[in-house]
């Protein structure tokens, strides 16, 4: 009993670093691998998440159940719970699914930022009435924006006699395109810098 033990352990770590060599492969290389096939999939699917395409990662993540052996189908399943659970925008699923893999979950910045993303572009899956409810929220986000760019142009040109609506507007659309350009490049620093210290 326990060499049989021991043999279904090297071939669960076997998958395991098999999924690890395979991550720097492109997803040409992936689809084409037949040695280790669920692991491959698994990758891909992994990575249609991260696009948001939930209907891609459902489809890889079945294929790699599909070529698994019995005793990797389970972690399988639970990489597949989380990434759909990310695909499809659901941050509550993602963060039991995440503790269930046995790795950290999201911090809460990053469940924030889901749930937002979740509000304003639901998956392809949501029904009729959150899309809609999606593009009722970016509207009003415009909107706020560019009230709060026209309030801050309006602020600075008071003590020069003021500006117009209409230039205003457009000022404001100027500061508020700068300013979320400013927040994506500091973002970016601040995420590549995590990736290096990693």
């Amino acid at each position: 009993m326990a060499p049989k033990q021991r043999q279904v352990r090297m071939e669960q770590r076997g998958g395991l670093e098999a999924i690890q060599a395979l991550e720097q492969r492109s997803d040409e290389e992936l689809e084409a691998e037949t040695k280790y096939k669920a692991a491959a999939m698994a990758i891909l699917g992994a990575r249609a998440s991260e696009r948001f395409d939930a209907d891609a990662a459902r489809a890889y993540f079945q294929r790699a159940i599909a070529a698994a052996r019995p005793q990797e189908r389970m972690q399988i399943r639970r990489m597949a719970d989380a990434s759909l659970a990310l695909a499809e925008r659901r941050a509550g699923d993602l963060k039991e699914a995440v503790e269930r893999l046995g790795q950290t979950p999201p911090t809460g910045r990053q469940m924030l930022a889901l749930r937002a993303m979740g509000l304003l572009i639901p998956s392809s899956s949501a029904g009729i009435l959150a899309r809609v409810r999606g593009i009722v929220l970016i509207i009003l986000l415009v909107i706020v924006f560019l009230a709060i760019g026209l309030g801050l142009v309006e602020l600075v040109s008071l003590p020069f006699g003021g500006i117009g609506l209409a230039p205003g507007i457009l000022l404001g659309l100027f500061v508020v395109i700068a300013a979320l350009a400013v927040a994506a490049m500091i973002g970016r620093r601040r995420r590549s810098r995590a990736a290096g210290a990693s």
